[in-house]
Order: C-alpha cells, then structure tokens, then sequence
C-alpha cells in the first residue's frame, strides 16, 4: 500500500465518525502523492501522520443568560491544527451546525489557505454551536463574553489570532474583543476583523469576497477571457457573497441569482446589490423580500434550485457541501463553464469529480477565498505598526496576493505532472511545500 493510502485508511479509522474531516484530509492528501513519492523523507519524518493530526484541540462549556432569565448552555471549540509557518490563524463560526469534524475540517483546510497567501500564519479555527439568529444584542453580547471568558487564556496576537466567519460579524467580533480586554488589560491585535475605530483594517469587510473575483479573473485574463458579459450564480448573501457579487458586477458581469438558507432569488436583469445588502447587513431579513423591491424578480422556496439556472460561472458562497453530484450535474447540462468556490468546501468530492471529467474550471476554495484570512494578516501587520493603511493600500496589496496564488498553483501544478488547469492539486501542492518545509525544518515537534 503506498504512503499517502496508508495514511488515509489510519485518519478514516481514527476519524470514523467525522465525515466533513475525512472529506478534506482525502481530498488533499490524494493530491500529494507525487509529491511524497519524490520526497521519502518525508515518509521517514512521518510527515503527513503529523499533518492530519491538531496540534491541539480546546472544547469548552458556554454557559449564558437570555433575555428571560433562563439558563443557557453551548460548546466551544478551537482547533488549533498547525503552527509550522506563524501563529494560528482562522475564524469563527457560530452555527447550530458547528461540531469537531467540522472544525477540524476547516483548520485543516486553513492550513492551506493561509500557507497561499505567502503570508507568516499557521491554520486554526474555532466556533460554537450557538445560533445568532433571532437572538438580541444583549443576548449576543452575553454570549460572546461567556465564549470569550474561556476562549481569552489560549489566545494571543503571537500565539493565535481568531477572525469572523459564519455568524459572527463586525458586531460579534466587537463584543468577543471588549471581553478579552477586560480580562486581560491588553489592547493588541488579537482578534481581526475588528471595527475601524479600534484596529480594524480598511478593505476587511470586502477582502474575501473581492478575492475570490480578482483570482477568477486571473484564471479568466491568462486564457483570454475576461467577466465582462457573464451570467453568473453566486450562491449565498453573506458577506462573502455580498461582495464577491459587487466586484463581479464592477468587472462587468450580470449576477443572476443569489440565495439564503430559505430559498433563492432569480433577477435575470441583475441582482440589485444594494437591496440585498439592506436587507442582510442592516435589517436582517431574509432573502425572499427582494422580491418587494424587484417585483419583476423571482423568488423559490429551497436554495438548492438556485443550481438548475443556467449561467456562464458559478460562485458558491454560502457553506460546505452546498454542490452535490446532481447540483453540478445540472450546472454543466446548462451550460456552466467555470466554478470558483467562495465558501470553504462548498463542492462535495463526487461533484468535484464530475467538474473535472467534464473539463470545468475549477478554483477550489482554499486558493479561492484566501483574500479574507490574507487580509486578516495585513490587519495583524498593521496593529503591530501601530499603522492604518489606505483602502487603496490594502486593495492592491490583495490583488497582488491573488495574482501570487494563481501563478504558484499554476506553477505546482505544471512542476508535479499535473495541467496547468489542475488547479486543485496545485493549490494542495503549493501551500503543502511551504508547511511541510517548515515542519522538517523544526524537528519532531
């Protein structure tokens, strides 16, 4: 049995009962055999044994009070996963959904992303079961203070530097870090994507979401092609989709539907960002009162229809496993050429198959949504500094990121056998040379 087999049969025995983890470890690690085949040290180090396994793992009780006096009771999670090239770094999540496979799926995944970016952070993530919605902002704020006042003792801005991701935004992350400055009487960068008054950066809100458009763009300019004129999916309403919808519309393409956990709308004129952007970002309502503004507009129950309409690119924006086998069976029936993923994991491994059999670009999302965690990192930069830069700062130094991203994965690619166009074994290949570097290069640790 090769190495890399050996290694996936131990982490599928191991790890039996945590699907979204075995996903992601046999998705990368399947992409590396040529790699590892070249390098036995790597073998003789023990390497990907050590790669599969956190470093640590922090699970912790949540208790707080809502607004009736009653008794709550949540989890807490942080992986730490791996700290070869800089302190651990990945956001939180707080979702019904949240248990350790999916947080170790997402460090996991983190690892890589971060070693992309060419920036010094290592992979981590972390995140509660609890469920923001519906909730009050003093609930919220309760919360977040219980969450942090556990949290606080194991992070640090050289030792681990959390951000947002599903369910905790700017508001979230303002409470978590009021908290951890109470206890601690530090006022550092601990946490990033804080609020511009206090040690946020400009282009944070946009960074991810800009960055999954500027790397299609790239995959786009190098063969020719280019967004303008594209009808364009993408899923989700987020912040993330927000603004990865805003630059596809300044570069020129039409967004033709996009979709919460409800249902999907369809605008075959193009969604007006501005509406949904009120809806979501001030009101928090859900999508289908688009429909009220656009009355010319459609609107569906279920979100996962929104994959039967036919487009040019597809974005998915929303969360893991959103494409399954039949969704991207209907994608490339109707037409659909490109898929960029702008959530973490969004395509499960048999619609990635069906991607690649039928000749798909395919950006996978650890490569795709690098922009948010890279910006997270200039926000580090900039708090150490003692520095605020421009927007325009900020934005130019992401795209020069994004562009990095593409010509390294390319370049992987081509240098292990594999097309330029394989950018899923590229980008593993790519980020797994800088850790695994580092990890050689520090010993048994």
């Amino acid at each position: 049995m090769e190495y890399v087999d050996q290694v996936l049969a131990a982490v599928k025995e191991k790890n039996a009962y945590e699907p979204e983890f075995l996903q992601t470890a046999t998705e990368v690690l399947g992409s590396l055999r040529r790699v590892v085949e070249q390098h036995p040290e790597y073998r003789d180090a023990k390497l990907l044994e050590r790669l599969v396994e956190p470093e640590r793992i922090i699970t912790f009780r949540v208790p707080w009070v809502d607004d009736k006096g009653e008794y709550q009771i949540n989890r807490g999670f942080r992986v730490q996963f791996n700290s070869a090239i800089g302190p651990y770094k990945g956001g939180l999540r707080f979702h019904p959904s949240v248990n350790q496979s999916i947080m170790k799926f997402l460090g996991f995944e983190q690892i890589f992303k971060n070693s992309l970016t060419g920036l010094p952070i290592g992979g981590g993530k972390g995140g509660s079961d609890f469920d923001p919605k519906g909730k009050s902002d003093n609930e919220v704020m309760r919360f977040c203070q219980s969450f942090m006042t556990e949290l606080y003792r194991h992070i640090g801005p050289d030792c681990d530097v959390p951000a947002g991701d599903i369910g905790v935004g700017g508001r979230e992350i303002g409470y978590l870090y009021g908290q951890y400055k109470r206890i601690t009487g530090q006022y550092c960068g601990v946490l990033t994507g804080k609020g511009l008054t206090y040690g946020g950066s400009l282009a944070r809100t946009e960074a991810t979401g800009f960055g999954v458009i500027y790397l299609a763009n790239q995959v786009l300019t190098h063969r020719g092609k280019s967004l303008e004129g594209k009808k364009v999916i993408v899923s989700g309403s987020g912040n993330v989709a927000i603004y990865a919808a805003k630059k596809a519309q300044e570069l020129g393409a039409t967004v033709i539907a996009m979709c919460d956990s409800n249902g999907y709308i369809y605008d075959k004129d193009g969604v007006d960002i501005a509406v949904i952007q009120d809806l979501k970002e001030v009101r928090r309502a859900r999508i289908k009162e688009y429909v009220s503004a656009r009355p010319s507009a459609e609107y569906h129950e279920g979100f996962r229809g929104i994959w039967n309409i036919p487009c040019d690119i597809a974005f998915p924006c929303a969360t893991q496993n959103e494409i399954d086998l039949d969704a991207a069976k209907a994608l490339i029936q109707n037409g659909c050429w490109m898929v960029c993923e702008g959530s973490n994991m969004p395509s499960t491994l048999e619609a990635m198959e069906a991607f690649e059999q039928a000749g798909i670009l395919f950006v996978p999302s650890k490569a795709a949504n690098a922009g948010g965690v890279a910006v997270s990192a200039l926000e580090m930069s900039q708090n150490s500094l003692r520095l605020s830069w421009t927007f325009e700062e900020v934005d130019q130094r992401l795209q020069s990121i994004m562009a990095n991203i593409y010509q390294n994965m390319s370049s992987a690619a081509a240098e292990y056998g594999k097309s330029a166009d394989d950018f899923v074994s590229g980008a593993n290949v790519a980020a797994f040379l800088k850790v695994s570097n580092a990890m050689m290069a520090q010993g048994l640790v």
